[in-house]
């Protein structure tokens, strides 16, 4: 098992563009196992690889442990609803921190399995929520981006200072 890091929020990394991936190996299975164990190991629900420094679309979620993992390749939105709804986000890098985030309630997204296979699928809810968080990720959109400024500003200054007590 190749030993992945967590990347630590500012890093510039988690505002970078990831590239698709365009190779369907067994070195992308071993990546997914690998972000796998590092997700579970801090107790999160989705990761990328560009939360471990690795800037390729490649994204895993596991909401339940008894619904299973999810892994998809070079995801993407094709359809956004009008209708929003607020989850509480955060991020593995930036452990601690979380806030309200205000997204579409329903997406529709297409996306690639671990063997080049494409699928489409919808998703509502904390399922929806949590694929459009790892694909702005993806984008190099961090979710801090996604709050107003004194929100953010609020729980950059919050996290901080759990850290120096850390």
């Amino acid at each position: 098992m190749t030993r992945l890091a967590l990347l630590r929020y500012p890093d510039p990394h988690l505002k970078t563009t990831c590239a698709p991936v365009d190779v369907f190996n067994d070195d992308l299975r071993q990546l997914s196992d690998d972000l796998l164990h590092v997700m579970r190991s801090v107790a999160g629900v989705g990761i990328t690889a560009a939360h471990a420094g690795v800037l390729t679309r490649l994204v895993i979620v596991e909401l339940d442990r008894s619904q299973g993992v999810r892994i998809f390749v070079n995801p993407s939105i094709s359809w956004a609803s009008e209708e929003t709804a607020g989850h509480m986000e955060g991020s593995v890098c930036m452990p601690g921190a979380t806030e309200e985030v205000t997204r579409p309630a329903s997406i529709r997204f297409q996306y690639q399995d671990l063997t080049g296979k494409p699928h489409e699928e919808a998703a509502t809810g904390f399922f929806a929520a949590c694929m459009q968080h790892e694909i702005d990720q993806l984008d190099g959109i961090f979710w801090l981006q996604r709050l107003s400024r004194l929100k953010r500003d609020r729980v950059i200054k919050k996290w901080e200072k759990s850290m120096i007590r850390s």
